[in-house]
């Protein structure tokens, strides 16, 4: 079955709109192709999902050497906020910037829901 892109943009724009101090998300391949993204203006979805491939390849690295097992989700806190970089299944990882403002629990719950809708659309 073939993906819906449109779908997901859909699915990335309702969760960027509607979840309290996101910024943008993106669906992308582990090795940083985009697939859909709802990105701020100015942010470019291919360097977007490259980095996220980058990322991606270093937990991994990071898990392994260090004996933690298959990295679920990566956090980049800086000064404006973060970036989370969380697996969707094998083929897809989702991306989301929020803002410094961001409760992280009800965040990292509605990343869990939005997951759970995305991986629907990847099976």
């Amino acid at each position: 079955m073939a993906i819906n892109s449109e779908k997901l943009g859909h699915i990335l724009g309702n969760f960027v709109s509607t979840t309290s101090d996101v910024q943008g998300a993106a669906m992308v391949t582990p090795d940083g192709l985009p697939l859909a993204s709802s990105l701020p203006g100015g942010m470019d979805d291919e360097r977007v999902s490259a980095m996220s491939a980058a990322m991606l390849s270093l937990g991994d690295r990071i898990g392994r050497e260090l004996a933690r097992g298959e990295i679920d989700r990566i956090y980049v806190e800086g000064q404006e906020g973060f970036s989370i970089l969380t697996s969707c299944g094998e083929d897809a990882v989702f991306l989301v910037l929020a803002g410094k403002a961001a409760k992280q629990g009800v965040l990292m719950l509605e990343i869990k829901r939005t997951l759970g809708d995305l991986k629907a659309l990847l099976r």
